[in-house]
């Protein structure tokens, strides 16, 4: 699981169709506050 740093989302690839973090496009953003890929870290 990766979590936002700005507002604390969690992406959880079981929640997202078991796509891995990785595997997300390079300008895919948190869609709680819109932070770049880069603003998340793993858990």
């Amino acid at each position: 699981m990766y979590i936002c740093l700005v507002c604390g989302y969690v992406y959880d690839p079981a929640e997202n169709g078991g796509v891995a973090f990785a595997d997300l496009p390079d300008d895919w953003a948190c869609p709680m506050c819109g932070a770049d890929k880069s603003a998340f870290k793993a858990q």
